[in-house]
């Protein structure tokens, strides 16, 4: 049983590193992400540039994760992620030197991207090593939780400093947050008891693919992340568009609307911790697309400010509760010798159906309107939580619980 409790993990003997060294990296990343919007913008004038900034940033996940994977699953995880590190804090100097150039810019995004792909699926697969399997709710809880603090707080720091100090500061600092996460993670010692895969290169990935096809969970988290990517992937993109055609929002106001979903997605894994105990059961997993779903749906039909936010707080909580329960589950349920690259076939899943979802939604909005866009990315997320409620029981869960 997962105990659960938000802050349990941190008790952990080897989790207070990886956490520090997360969390300073995630203040890093803010940072980043403000500057690197700004700069693009500042250097070509146009939003397509900036568009095309997210697409250097998506196009490594999808080319490189594969390999990514079968790399978590056999090389030292914590190793991996030091040498991410140590290359995105090589990347982002050179930025802060030389990001005059926006080819300058756009290489060093994709760079960036491609040395991320490799940390992000040894950070989720090396956890149950570091918390063990009963702390991953919170473990996963309290990282979520502090990310999003981070840049609640952070992102309008940065603009400040990207607006005073220009963006090679801000790029500056994220070079020295990767620095200090590797000192962090050097420190990590955990036993290797795992069994290398001895297949060449494309037979681990491909046994990776089967065992995903075999498991009927796994299956079916596939076909939910990747209607969830489609609706998601415009409707976050295109909440500008929502805020100034449907709502007549300002700037302003439209931050006022990213708070509220930061401020859900922070009250989530509080809520989700209180009902920790029955946490293993599917309606956890797949409630919070459902509660997604019936959002979009008041965003298109309702033209309201105050409950534009209330429904975008809401957000906020159904993606935290998904994401901590979906790696937690993944987490649990996946051999360690898989694990890597299961994590990298969901974020392949999830970055491809994100790039069509920002393609056809853009065509959408413009041709149909911005109310289309909603309704069809309710009607998405709403298919998914059906799909993983009635496919699913209890008991396609039920060997990772034994206790209960």
């Amino acid at each position: 049983m997962d105990k659960g409790a938000p802050w349990a993990a941190l008790r952990s003997g080897k989790f207070p590193l990886l956490f520090a060294a997360r969390t300073v990296s995630q203040w890093g990343d803010t940072f980043n992400t403000v500057a690197i919007v700004i700069l693009v913008y500042r250097l070509s004038g146009s939003g397509l540039s900036v568009a095309i900034t997210v697409v250097f940033e998506i196009v490594p996940v999808i080319s490189f994760g594969f390999v990514a994977g079968m790399v978590v699953d056999r090389a030292p995880r914590i190793a991996v992620m030091v040498a991410a590190d140590l290359a995105r804090a090589a990347i982002a100097t050179l930025l802060a030197i030389f990001g005059h150039q926006l080819w300058v810019v756009y290489v060093a995004a994709f760079s960036m991207s491609a040395c991320t792909v490799f940390f992000n699926p040894a950070a989720s697969s090396v956890l149950p090593a570091v918390v063990g399997k009963e702390n991953l709710l919170s473990a996963n809880s309290v990282i979520w939780s502090t990310a999003v603090a981070s840049q609640v707080i952070l992102a309008p720091l940065a603009g400040v400093l990207v607006a005073t100090s220009g963006a090679g500061v801000a790029f500056g600092i994220n070079a020295a947050s990767f620095v200090i996460s590797a000192l962090f993670l050097a420190r990590i010692r955990i036993d290797r008891v795992r069994n290398l895969p001895t297949d060449s290169w494309f037979g681990e990935i491909t046994e990776g693919l089967s065992y995903v096809r075999s498991s009927r969970l796994l299956t079916t988290l596939g076909f939910v992340q990747g209607l969830a990517a489609l609706s998601a992937g415009a409707t976050s993109a295109l909440l500008i568009v929502l805020a100034e055609r449907r709502l007549h929002l300002g700037g302003a106001r439209f931050g006022d609307l990213l708070a509220a979903i930061g401020i859900g997605a922070g009250i989530g894994p509080l809520i989700l911790s209180r009902f920790a105990r029955n946490a293993d059961y599917p309606v956890f997993l797949f409630v919070p697309y459902l509660l997604r779903g019936l959002v979009d749906l008041s965003l298109a039909t309702f033209a309201s400010f105050a409950g534009a936010l209330v429904s975008l707080g809401a957000y906020g909580i159904g993606t935290s509760i998904g994401n901590v329960m979906f790696n937690s589950t993944l987490q649990k349920v996946v051999p360690d010798d898989r694990r890597g690259r299961v994590f990298v076939f969901y974020d392949i899943l999830w970055q491809t159906a994100r790039l069509a979802s920002l393609g056809l939604g853009g065509i959408l909005a413009d041709t149909v309107g911005i109310r289309a866009v909603y309704y069809l990315g309710a009607i998405l997320l709403i298919t998914a939580a059906i799909i993983g409620l009635t496919r699913l029981r209890r008991h396609d869960l039920g060997p990772l619980y034994p206790d209960q």
